[in-house]
């Protein structure tokens, strides 16, 4: 700490000296002309044409080399570096003594011609400096070595400047969102908007936060998930809407787990969640394929096939070949709630056979999904919002898809059936006993809504910042989030 507060005071009486020599430490009239990918050949031809003409270029220098009169640097914009020399005798002497009080990590403009070294490099021969903004901090010594996570992520934008990769995860995840985007437009989905505050959470079974309007005189909750107000559309005559946006939930924070966080969630009238299932595959296969350039790829050394079509068990059937479960287990509710208890699963008192199961799914198959895998039929006692199994009124028409051990999507057809929601909405309320996590109280415009009468639909939550992960090598969330939620610095 002793040796940061020195530089900074070096750094300081740097920007003191400029200033007394009439530098403008911060100004706002250089304009570059060019990006340093436009610039750099194509061909690493080091006999490749260079760009002829003059050009502007500006940057954050992250490597110095002086040689008394004269100066190698490497300037990094947001397309690339860039190699700039700079001489005495070409630029002049004042200017060169303002060069001189330069540091790595400050912003400056050249002007100038291209040129190669004797190595061959492309370089810009500059006949003019400006400095732009100055300095005040260093960065890492090493500019490619910042390796602190908690700093990396607390200091997002140290981070992007030294790590050209994690530049590359974030536009990673742009492109995704807008290929998500462009593959449901295209398909006929409508992008909409649903409220964020909600005078009551629902859709989803989190822990919401909490905040008062003053006006209103109201409490209001940030949105735990959009479903319910995008269900009241499809009563309204959408037939394909959908929403790419953050929720909101008040619980740990894990590497697969952030307070804040990005979900998508559509929904189709007239549609099944069997069709929901064939939509996904096509989906995300094509987005690897457009991101990543392969639907083989490589998560955290582990390789993953997204070729479709996709594994698909029922929830009892994963239990059976992957967990082991005897069948006849899983048809008796007193032998599986006490499995579930035997390995070491606590359960509420009032929890049925359904509850033991997916419990044990969790416990016992979960993490050994590795490639794609859809598990299908959930019971109905997890699934109060998902239309029951007509064959089977024990199980939902539900769906989670899981990929290297970590659920990627939720789906179901849709209840749209208003007493039947009603009842298993209450009776989740009844339930659950001093448990903030599951529906505060029941949403009665739903129900309304409802009445008037929904089309029959499938709908399907799908975790970005899950499926950023997946197609970036990313081990944490955090990794994704540009501002992640971290404990108050000491």
């Amino acid at each position: 700490m002793t040796e940061l507060n020195q530089v900074l005071k070096e750094r300081r009486k740097k920007a003191r000296e400029l200033a007394d020599l009439n530098v403008e430490l911060y100004s706002n009239n250089f304009k570059p002309t060019r990006q340093v990918k436009d610039v750099l050949p194509s061909s690493p031809d080091p006999d490749a044409p260079l760009d002829g003409g003059s050009m502007s270029l500006a940057g954050r220098i992250i490597a110095i080399r002086k040689f008394g009169k004269a100066a190698f640097l490497q300037i990094q914009d947001e397309t690339g570096r860039m190699q700039v020399y700079i001489k005495r005798d070409v630029v002049g002497p004042e200017t060169f003594a303002v060069f001189k009080k330069l540091d790595i990590g400050d912003i400056a403009g050249f002007k100038g011609t291209l040129f190669r070294t004797k190595t061959g490099e492309p370089t810009l021969q500059a006949i003019f400096f400006q400095i732009i903004t100055k300095s005040l901090r260093p960065l890492p010594e090493k500019f490619h070595g910042l390796t602190d996570v908690e700093i990396r992520y607390r200091q997002r934008y140290v981070d992007l400047i030294v790590n050209p990769e994690v530049r590359d995860t974030f536009r990673k995840r742009v492109e995704i969102i807008r290929l998500v985007r462009d593959f449901l437009v295209n398909r006929g989905f409508m992008e909409v908007e649903t409220p964020m505050m909600q005078p009551i959470a629902g859709g989803a079974t989190a822990k919401p936060f909490k905040t008062h309007h003053n006006a209103l005189n109201m409490d209001l909750y940030l949105r735990i998930a959009p479903e319910l107000y995008l269900k009241r559309l499809l009563v309204g005559g959408f037939e394909k809407v959908f929403e790419i946006n953050r929720n909101f939930r008040n619980e740990g924070l894990s590497t697969r787990h952030n307070p804040e966080f990005t979900m998508l969630e559509f929904y189709q009238s007239y549609a099944t969640y069997h069709e929901l299932m064939d939509l996904t595959e096509e989906m995300i296969s094509w987005i690897s394929a457009e991101v990543v350039g392969s639907m083989q790829i490589t998560y955290q050394g582990t390789d993953i096939d997204l070729t479709p079509p996709w594994k698909r068990y029922t929830m009892d059937d994963a239990l059976i070949e992957v967990a082991g479960i005897d069948a006849d287990v899983l048809k008796d509710a007193e032998k599986i709630i006490a499995l579930a208890k035997e390995k070491g699963v606590e359960l509420e008192t009032t929890a049925g056979p359904g509850k033991a199961k997916t419990e044990l799914f969790e416990l016992l198959v979960e993490d050994k999904l590795i490639n794609p895998t859809f598990i299908t039929e959930y019971p109905t006692d997890i699934s109060p919002l998902a239309r029951r199994n007509a064959d089977n009124p024990e199980v939902t028409d539900r769906f989670e898809l899981f990929i290297t051990g970590r659920e990627i999507a939720n789906a179901f057809s849709e209840l749209n059936d208003p007493i039947d929601q009603k009842e298993r909405l209450e009776k989740q309320i009844a339930e659950r006993g001093g448990d903030e996590e599951i529906f505060p109280e029941l949403d009665l415009d739903f129900i309304r809504a409802l009445e008037y009468g929904m089309p029959p639909a499938a709908g399907e939550g799908i975790g970005i910042d899950r499926l950023v992960m997946l197609l970036t090598d990313a081990p944490s969330i955090r990794d994704v989030i540009l501002f992640p939620h971290l404990r108050a610095e000491k």
